[in-house]
């Protein structure tokens, strides 16, 4: 007799949404200078019915929370690690901005490395985004 192979921790996941009946989760990604535009995003995202997950710190802007620098580069890796978990947790991922750079690059090799469809705001600021390969529309 054969057995069905367990579940993966992301299969879990899309069949714990499914029986919540959760709405189509979306994250948002790109350069904290876009911090505008997210907004925007978000609102337009939430009034389509989505949950939507995003940045909730920007880095470049003078906060108390980052003044020692040890600290900063302590918070910058906390924050990365909790935005790829958000990537996890979402359905699909829509990158803001015109402008890409290497950590917005690195989060949607990311996100298309767990199968994740990736949307761009600004579909022409993205040639070269991950080697060659078609971007998504």
């Amino acid at each position: 007799m054969s057995y069905p192979r367990p579940l993966t921790p992301e299969e879990k996941i899309t069949d714990a949404k499914k029986l919540l009946c959760l709405p189509r989760i979306v994250v948002i990604c790109g350069s904290t200078r876009f911090m505008t535009e997210m907004n925007e995003a978000d609102l337009r995202e939430t009034t389509a019915g989505h949950i939507v997950v995003k940045p909730g710190f920007d880095m470049k802007s003078p906060h108390g929370l980052r003044s020692d620098p040890a600290d900063a580069d302590a918070l910058r890796v906390r924050l990365g690690d909790l935005h790829r978990a958000k990537i996890r947790l979402a359905d699909e991922v829509l990158v803001v901005g015109d402008h890409i750079g290497d950590s917005t690059r690195a989060e949607i090799a990311y996100a298309r490395s767990l199968g994740k469809p990736v949307q761009f705001t600004h579909p022409g600021a993205h040639p070269g985004v991950d080697s060659g390969a078609a971007p998504d529309a």
